[in-house]
């Protein structure tokens, strides 16, 4: 287990049916070496006793602003802290602490610390995909709040979907990385891995094209993850970093070590290049929004309104990722990508059946706070032997963690068959 030796953990524990796991997050985090001070909300007191976390972590339960021997008790937390997760975080508190409102020890801990704060979030699918929560969520992201799940799953009531608390080891793995403990991520060393981002750009005339909203943030994302892990990254883009891009998005990708960048315009272009560079690549990541259709003979000269409305006819562009399934060397990974505006699942699953990959990464660039130009995204990634996974509303990087860790797990699992 990584050590968390000599680290103080606020745990912060709300009302929510999943409040009983975060015993287990309690117990491992005391196994793992780390000083666990438990601040519960009233609320999380109707699922889980007091008397556990009492005994079972470094301090004595904490509930009260008022109350306590502490006559600022949230201050001292807050300060002291090397980190606050609240596991699990309730609707309610995830509005309180995006709203700045304190009113409870919990709450105001979180508004009085500057440590790192993971926020692992859990209720029912309607809550989690409430307008409202999207949008707390959005803001504690771009806060620098650390978001871990929700997870797909069985949820109380026997109902399925989208929020149910991520595990405790994925929890713990979190609080690792956030305090960048143990060894650095190297899951991915010496790995090849082609990445394309941006939407591509098909000339009318030398002043108009054909183009998507596309900013190249989730491609961007991707190559600075799996460079951090390790991997020697080719982005094959048709967006300038960093000018194009939030500085949120991916600090420092721009002449990071191990990743080369290759600028291209048009859909023929990324064809050329991704094929090129897909070669000899283990993993290949089609993130571009890729345009459908190109002027079948652009003008030469910029078109004028008083030649009146020119017919452009169309044709369809290169199909890049299924040229890519259908040449795909032993041992490759490619992933596709879905933007989709309705029937997600049933258009993903098409798109996956159809055109040669391991998986297909597919969202809803209709959802609040997800999708084209947003830091953030929500998507479903679907495997070619059935399996479907769901992230959560979350930072872009944090959705390329967690499409990559799939890549690595599914590398592990093939040669363990070999």
């Amino acid at each position: 287990m990584t050590s968390l030796a000599g680290k103080r953990i606020v745990l912060g524990v709300s009302g929510g049916i999943a409040a009983y796991k975060a015993v287990e997050i309690c117990r491992r985090l005391m196994e793992a070496g780390a000083h666990v001070i438990p601040v519960l909300t009233n609320g999380a007191t109707r699922f889980v006793g007091r008397t556990t976390f009492d005994a079972l972590a470094s301090e004595r339960v904490q509930m009260s602003l008022f109350d306590e021997d502490d006559p600022i008790p949230h201050t001292t937390l807050g300060q002291t802290a090397d980190c606050v997760l609240v596991a699990p975080a309730t609707a309610r508190v995830i509005g309180a602490y995006a709203a700045g409102i304190s009113s409870d020890l919990l709450t105001a801990t979180l508004i009085a610390t500057r440590a790192p704060v993971v926020v692992c979030p859990a209720m029912h699918t309607e809550m989690w995909e409430h307008p409202a929560v999207a949008h707390n969520i959005a803001t504690l992201v771009e806060r620098g709040v650390h978001i871990v799940g929700p997870e797909s799953g069985r949820l109380a009531g026997g109902d399925e979907g989208a929020g149910r608390l991520s595990s405790p080891a994925d929890i713990l793995s979190a609080v690792s990385r956030v305090l960048d403990v143990g060894e650095k991520r190297s899951d991915m060393a010496g790995l090849s891995v082609v990445v394309t981002a941006g939407g591509t750009r098909e000339p009318i005339d030398p002043v108009r094209y054909i183009g998507n909203h596309s900013s190249g943030k989730q491609g961007y994302a991707f190559a600075e993850e799996a460079a951090g892990r390790g991997a020697s990254v080719t982005i094959v883009t048709t967006v300038d970093r960093p000018s194009s891009l939030g500085a949120s998005v991916a600090p420092g990708v721009t002449g990071m070590p191990g990743i080369t960048e290759v600028r291209v315009d048009t859909a023929e272009e990324m064809a050329t290049a991704t094929a090129e560079a897909a070669k000899e690549a283990d993993v290949v990541i089609m993130a571009a929004a890729v345009a459908d259709f190109r002027p079948v003979d652009p003008a030469g000269v910029k078109l004028k309104k008083r030649d009146g409305v020119p017919v452009i006819e169309l044709e369809p562009t290169p199909d890049i990722l299924a040229s890519l399934g259908a040449s795909k060397p032993e041992g490759q990974i490619l992933i596709g990508f879905a933007a989709e505006t309705c029937d997600v699942a049933d258009n993903a699953a098409a798109k996956l059946n159809g055109k040669g990959a391991d998986y297909i990464v597919a969202n809803d660039v209709t959802a609040e706070n997800a999708g084209f130009a947003h830091d953030t995204n929500e998507v479903l990634v679907l495997a070619s032997d059935g399996r479907a996974h769901s992230v959560g509303l979350r930072s872009k990087r944090q959705v390329a963690q967690a499409v990559l860790d799939l890549v690595v797990a599914d590398r592990d699992g093939r040669a363990n068959v070999r």
